[in-house]
């Protein structure tokens, strides 16, 4: 056979388009960007009507389980599903993921009684979860189901429904899931989100379960990082500042506190105050005539980056954690950055 002659490898139904103009590369992006916004605007509006109802509903149902939410769908639907049963667990409510496929063959066993199945599929129709869908009725675990169609066969079955706008999709041809996975996935969140505060899920608690990379280094407290005890760069009010600079430089902070006769933190000596009494007889003087009063603090319980917005804003580069007044540790710029949160 000739080369002329050769069959076409790809149909013509699959030829790359002709490739639009740079200029125009960014309106279709922004195209597809603002018909994503026009979707969720869409999903917004329709809470003031049965999605809000049912969105409650929902909330309310999980919330009475003792078990976990068991997520599951398959496709687009699939992949959100498992970024909404991970976005559950790392805030507060029990959640995996089975696959729908899978739980025909055997998975149908994770599922507890006293769980709760939420399932998505944007037609209602997906063959795949049929058996999961039935499991739930034999067992009467309750249903949610996200959808676009209430009359299908998922919202039916389902003891609630969330039905979501049929919003156009931002691919040209209206096909690919696009707009649809992008509000599935903003519900959601919405979900998590709302259960996450009705459990009164606190930081520290989302601390312990994100305990590695950047989020955990922002979700550190004052207490986490600072110094305290011995470590702090202290002296009375009475002290003299020969013996203010000696604590200074064995401490390394750049600066000093100064307590009270009750231990309540009054002053403050940094090297700004050292310059502006620089003279032959600093060394004599008191530190109460040179000391800055009333100094700027932290709670320890505050997040850490708290605290390093506050040195940014007041720009200073340590600062004194006080507790009913008086000092409790000692928090530098550099641990901060040793934490990875500057």
């Amino acid at each position: 056979m000739t080369p002329s002659a050769a069959p076409a490898l790809l149909d013509e139904t699959f030829a790359p388009a002709i490739a639009p103009r740079a200029d125009a590369v960014r309106h279709l992006g922004l195209r597809s960007l603002n018909l994503g916004v026009s979707a969720l605007q869409e999903v917004i509006a329709a809470f003031d009507g049965p999605l809000g109802t049912a969105f409650e509903r929902a909330v309310d149902v999980i919330l009475g389980v003792e078990g976990r939410v068991i997520v599951s769908g398959i496709g687009k639907s699939g992949h959100v599903g498992r970024k909404l049963a991970a976005t559950l667990a790392s805030t507060g409510t029990h959640a995996f993921f089975v696959h729908p496929t899978e739980a025909s063959h055997g998975d149908l066993g994770m599922i507890a009684p006293d769980d709760v199945i939420l399932a998505l599929s944007w037609s209602g129709e997906t063959a795949e979860l049929s058996d999961l869908v039935g499991f739930s009725r034999r067992h009467s675990i309750p249903l949610i189901g996200v959808t676009r169609n209430a009359a299908s066969t998922l919202g039916k079955a389902a003891d609630v429904v969330l039905e979501l706008p049929r919003v156009r999709e931002s691919c040209p041809h209206d096909l690919a899931p696009t707009s649809s996975s992008l509000i599935q996935l903003a519900l959601g969140d919405a979900l998590a989100v709302t259960l996450l505060e009705r459990r009164g899920f606190t930081s520290a608690r989302f601390h312990t379960l994100h305990p590695g990379g950047t989020l955990a280094a922002r979700l550190k407290t004052v207490q986490h990082l600072m110094h305290g005890g011995a470590e702090m760069p202290l002296v009375t009010e009475d002290a003299l500042m020969s013996g203010v600079l000696i604590e200074m430089a064995a401490r390394r902070y750049g600066c000093v506190g100064v307590t009270g006769p009750d231990g309540r933190l009054v002053g403050i000596v940094t090297d700004g105050d050292l310059r502006r009494h620089m003279g032959p007889q600093i060394l004599d003087l008191p530190v109460h005539r040179v000391m800055t009063r009333d100094p700027i603090t932290v709670e320890p319980h505050k997040f850490a980056s708290a605290a390093l917005e506050l040195m940014n804003r007041k720009l200073i580069t340590a600062v004194f954690a006080v507790q009913d007044g008086k000092p409790v540790g000692i928090l530098h710029v550099h641990d901060l950055l040793r934490a990875g949160i500057a």
